[in-house]
């Protein structure tokens, strides 16, 4: 699975994507917008690292964070919905996430909690815990799952 598959996907149904990105810092829109010709299906990427961000440029409620935290499906769910209404994409995900180091008993060290919002259909979300990995792997991971997760939506 890769970037151009998704990008080929998104062609082949004549959708546009957008990203919502936190922990990954705009790693899934760097690896779709590093593939020439991409800005044809490609709309746009938030990198929304901070609660400010989150709120300011997405959206998101801050009744959502301080009920369940930036780490959070229902934040992940506000993400993907935020960038899908703010894009002319038809598709988007998000992805909030702690990629180490630290972490805490509730929410470990390589937990990502993914959205995938797409246009007319309910946002499906899901928690990965990746593990202690080390940040550049736990990121690197994200990036991968996200981009699989878009491929699936896509097929």
């Amino acid at each position: 699975m890769s970037a151009a598959e998704v990008l080929q996907a998104a062609r082949k149904r004549g959708v546009m994507i957008a990203t919502a990105e936190s922990c990954t810092g705009g790693m899934i829109s760097a690896a779709l917008t590093d593939i020439a010709g991409s800005s044809d299906v490609f709309d746009r990427g938030f990198v929304t690292y901070s609660n400010a961000a989150k709120r300011d440029l997405l959206g998101i409620r801050q009744c959502t964070l301080d009920a369940y935290g930036a780490v959070s499906e229902l934040i992940a769910q506000e993400m993907a919905e935020g960038a899908l209404a703010r894009s002319a994409a038809r598709i988007a995900v998000a992805v909030t996430g702690i990629a180490g180091p630290g972490g805490s008993e509730h929410k470990p060290e390589g937990r990502v909690c993914f959205g995938l919002a797409r246009s007319g259909e309910l946002t499906r979300t899901e928690t990965v815990d990746f593990g202690p990995l080390g940040r550049a792997n736990v990121r690197a991971a994200t990036v991968e799952h996200a981009l699989k997760l878009l491929l699936d939506a896509l097929a």
